[in-house]
């Protein structure tokens, strides 16, 4: 059973930067496709970015394109999430999760795409 815990959340001005960190136990981390998902307050839980388990193909949501960028560390079972030129926007639940896959560049969008999901960090970017 593959386990996720992330980190790295907190408050933040807007223009700033945040690094998300999800560490993850209990399975061939390598085996998987990463992704962030974000939750706000009233709105549904929606994709962030993804990464291929070569770490070689990602994809990003329109609104965070060119602000957020997903890398993983499989060394270290860790994938990260920087976020620069943050907005209240994206203040949010952000989750981990991960997704079951047998090819190597394969990415995923869809929530229910994933297996395996984080507690989630909260990211807080006041207006």
């Amino acid at each position: 059973q593959v386990q996720l815990v992330e980190s790295g959340g907190g408050l933040v001005q807007t223009g700033g930067s945040l690094r998300l960190s999800c560490a993850a136990s209990g399975g061939t981390f390598s085996a998987y496709v990463s992704g962030w998902f974000r939750q706000a307050p009233g709105k549904e839980r929606e994709f962030v970015a993804a990464i291929s388990r070569s770490g070689e193909h990602t994809v990003y949501a329109d609104s965070v394109k060119g602000r957020f960028t997903i890398s993983r560390e499989d060394a270290k079972n860790t994938v990260y999430l920087q976020m620069n030129s943050l907005k209240p926007d994206d203040s949010a639940v952000y989750y981990c999760a991960g997704a079951r896959t047998l090819w190597s560049w394969d990415t995923k969008k869809g929530i229910n795409e994933y297996d395996y999901w984080g507690q989630g960090t909260q990211v807080t970017v006041p207006s």
